[in-house]
């Protein structure tokens, strides 16, 4: 695991227990290594619930609850399914917080709208929802790296 990564873990880990805060995840181009991250750390069963891996469309609406019409309108790399994919995780979970990941890791299935590097992240709590875009560069290793450093970042700030 990056070390990097790994030190980010810890932090959420620790911060979340200090607030007594918990944590679920949803996640697509990502398949589940923003979960298994959390778990390389002592003492998350004490505030990470779980992370539903939709990698397909069909999971995303069957499991997290996100529309068909939200599928076919804006597709699955959007600010709305990431928003829906948020909602769903922390709903099905029951959680204080989820963040979502959906994006194109490459090095096939970039558009021009969502060129290889996107990555629509979305964010729920109990008093707010959002969602927001970064690009990344490199191969899709560095991809999804990047997606998992950003989510767990995400997390911390939202402790804040």
């Amino acid at each position: 695991m990056n070390e990097d990564i790994r030190k980010i873990a810890e932090e959420v880990v620790k911060n979340a227990a200090a607030r007594t805060i918990t944590i679920s995840f949803a996640e697509s181009c990502t398949g589940g290594m923003i979960g298994a991250a959390v778990t390389t750390v002592s003492g998350a069963s004490n505030i990470f619930l779980g992370s539903a891996v939709t990698y397909c469309n069909e999971a995303k609406h069957k499991i997290l609850g996100v529309s068909s019409e939200i599928l076919e309108k804006y597709g699955a790399v959007s600010s709305e399914c990431a928003l829906a994919m948020a909602s769903g995780a922390r709903k099905i979970y029951v959680s204080d917080l989820a963040v979502s990941v959906t994006g194109v890791a490459g090095p096939d299935g970039g558009t021009k709208k969502n060129p290889v590097g996107t990555v629509w992240f979305g964010c729920s709590e109990r008093t707010k929802d959002y969602s927001f875009v970064c690009k990344f560069a490199g191969n899709r290793e560095d991809i999804r790296i990047a997606t998992v450093k950003k989510a767990l970042l995400t997390v911390l700030k939202e402790m804040d």
